[in-house]
This record gives C-alpha cells, sequence and structure tokens, in this order.
C-alpha cells in the first residue's frame, strides 16, 4: 500500500524524546507522527493514506462528530523484543473489533488491510519512542469520527481515520498492585439494545462521573451493574472481569451486548483453558461476589485490558460496605497470566496461537 508522507520539519530531539519516554506514565507522552485517511462517499470512499507530523486536525464547527458523536476507536500496544525488533499483539482481531464499531455507529468499515499497513506504517515510523522500561510499549490508538459539516440527523458521508502514537509505561500510577474499585450505585455504563459492545467514546463518557465517585471513595476504578435487574457485574469503566474459584471453574460475564468484547479476555479464555480451569461465560452477581469472596469460594478477580494488562481487584467497596478477594494481594493465577501474557507479547515465551505479528 502507498502512503503519501509528508517530511517531519522539526522532528523531537533525541536528548528530549530520551528524557520524555524514561518516566512516560500513560497516556500523556505522543510520538512525532500520525496516519490519516480520508473518507469521502461522493469520491468512491477511502482516500490515499497519508503520513506526517503529528498536529492539529482542522475541523468545521459543524462537524457531525461534534453534534452527534460518531466517534470510534481502537487500542493496541507495539512491544520490544531482545533481537530488537517490535511486535504487534492480535492487530487482526483490532481490526475486526474496529470494523464491528463502525457498523454499530453507522460508519463505513476500513479494510483490514488498510487498518494493519495504517499501524505498522507509524509503529516503524515512530519505533525509537519506545520507553526502555520494564513494562515500557508503545500505545497505539487509531480512531475515525465523522468529519462531514451538516446539522441533519444522519449518517456522515465523510470521516476521517487516524492512527497516533503515545509511549506509555504502566496504567495505574502504583504498578502492578492490587486495584480497589467502587461499585456503581446510580449509573450504568450501557442498557440492552445500545452502544455497550462497540468501543466508542460516549461509553466511556458515561462512565466518567461514577469513575470520579469512585476516586472520591478512594478506589482505583468503577464496576458497573447490569441495567436491568443492577445485580448483574458487567466490566469496569475499561476492563473485563474473570472470576477464579476455588473449585477449577473460571467465571467471566458473557457479551450479550452491553459489555466490550475484550482481546485481552479472549486471550485470557484460552490460556485459563489451558491451564485445565473450566472458563464459563455466564451471569455473576453482585451478591455471589461479596458470598464467595467471604466464604473463600471466590481465590482471585482478575481485571484485563489491553493498557493495564492482567491486573488483580484486592478489594471491592459499596455504600453498603466492602470486602476483600483472597488475601487482597496479588493472586498466583493473576501473576501467572500477566507474565504469560506479557512473554508472549514480547517475544519470551512461544506463541502457540499466532498472536505476534512482527514489525
Amino acid at each position: 500500500m502507498h502512503f503519501t508522507r509528508t517530511p517531519h520539519p522539526a522532528p523531537t530531539p533525541d536528548a528530549t524524546r530520551d528524557a520524555l519516554i524514561a518516566d512516560p506514565g500513560f497516556g500523556t507522552v505522543f510520538t512525532d507522527h500520525m496516519v490519516v485517511i480520508d473518507y469521502d462517499e461522493a469520491l468512491g470512499g477511502w482516500q490515499t493514506p497519508t503520513i506526517g507530523p503529528r498536529g492539529p486536525i482542522p475541523l468545521d464547527p459543524a462537524a457531525s462528530v461534534l453534534h452527534y458523536a460518531q466517534e470510534i476507536f481502537e487500542g493496541m500496544k507495539a512491544f520490544a523484543h531482545a533481537d530488537g525488533g517490535l511486535s504487534l499483539f492480535r492487530p487482526d482481531a483490532n481490526a475486526q473489533r474496529f470494523n464491528a464499531s463502525a457498523r454499530r455507529m453507522a460508519m463505513p468499515e476500513i479494510p483490514e488491510e488498510t487498518f494493519l499497513a495504517a499501524v505498522r506504517e507509524i509503529v516503524a515510523a515512530d519505533a525509537a519512542w519506545l520507553p526502555p522500561i520494564e513494562g515500557g510499549s508503545l500505545y497505539i490508538r487509531p480512531f475515525m469520527f465523522a468529519s462531514e459539516a451538516f446539522l441533519g440527523v444522519r449518517p456522515a458521508k465523510q470521516y476521517k481515520f487516524v492512527v497516533i502514537i503515545s509511549a506509555a509505561g504502566n496504567y495505574f500510577k502504583k504498578g502492578v498492585n492490587p486495584v480497589k474499585i467502587w461499585v456503581s450505585q446510580d449509573y450504568v455504563r450501557a442498557a440492552p439494545g445500545g452502544t455497550g459492545a462497540a468501543k466508542t467514546g460516549g461509553n466511556y463518557a458515561a462512565s466518567l462521573v461514577p469513575q470520579a465517585e469512585a476516586t472520591a471513595q478512594g478506589c482505583d476504578q468503577v464496576v458497573f451493574l447490569d441495567a436491568v435487574e443492577h445485580r448483574w457485574v458487567e466490566e469496569l469503566g475499561g476492563m473485563n472481569l474473570f472470576f477464579i474459584r476455588s473449585d477449577g471453574s473460571v467465571i467471566t460475564p458473557p457479551l450479550t451486548g452491553t459489555i466490550l468484547p475484550g482481546i485481552t479476555r479472549d486471550s485470557l479464555i484460552a490460556m485459563l483453558r489451558e491451564e485445565g480451569l473450566e472458563v464459563r461465560e455466564e451471569p455473576y452477581g453482585i451478591d455471589q461476589w461479596r458470598e464467595e469472596a467471604e466464604s473463600g469460594t471466590l481465590l482471585e478477580t482478575l481485571a484485563c485490558g489491553t493498557a493495564a494488562v492482567v491486573t488483580p481487584v484486592g478489594t471491592v467497596a459499596s455504600p453498603s460496605g466492602e470486602f476483600t478477594i483472597g488475601t487482597g494481594g496479588i493472586g498466583q493465577m493473576a501473576q501467572k497470566m500477566r507474565e504469560r501474557l506479557v512473554g508472549i507479547q514480547t517475544g519470551r515465551i512461544a506463541d502457540t496461537h499466532g498472536w505476534v505479528m512482527r514489525v
């Protein structure tokens, strides 16, 4: 695929870049380049891909995204290998989920090979930004939004697909340690028939007030219950959940349309089954969570996602009190799954699933 290239007039000096990526945190240190591909229905669809300096995107104040929220995105990472190369983890699954989100939001699908080429192009351009620290990666953010200027309520006919990169360290400030989560009582993330299974910004906007409530309660994250009975555990603000039980079974909430189908979630299902555990996708109630934690039936709760990988949940809090899972520390399975997943992503452990794509 041919990309039109615009040379960067003033790339970040090496010394400045090295200082930035020494302790980048998450989501605040951005690389030099971006990919942009325009879509115009009147011109036959997707236009020539471009890669050039990262910078502001000109936008008409009547752009549809600003009024009707036609917007989707993905989150993925590039990892360093011992041989000096880089790899992507299941980027084809990201491409497929991106298009599933596009269909739900009445947006055009982008050919998977175009999506993958755009990701590989920008990773190759900004490989030097990968932080040389434990857990360092390039966090890749492909996104698409409606750019057509109009105020009628209909799907737009013009869009921009953009890929940017952020140099990333650990998602949580305290690193790989058990998190404390708050059970949202008054808010839900998604409802049946809504956009819960799409990776669209509106879902995350809906989580910000309850997330702020969780922070005010001294918690790291918020967990949402279902919108109908307000009984069944669904997911955190940006992560899926697994419940590891003493009888060798594992439960993860089912994908019924209100939960994002996480790629890390799907990977963990396969890995846990390889450990000989019975993984069931079935409803798990908030009362069951407390009862099994207090009785010792529940050994661990794992939260997982691209940004945080695998993170143990240590404590669950709500207005009615709180309970601790296991010892409240990092459980054996959380540690094992995290190490194995990161090992596959970085090439230290053999990839028997064909998940890793070298760049």
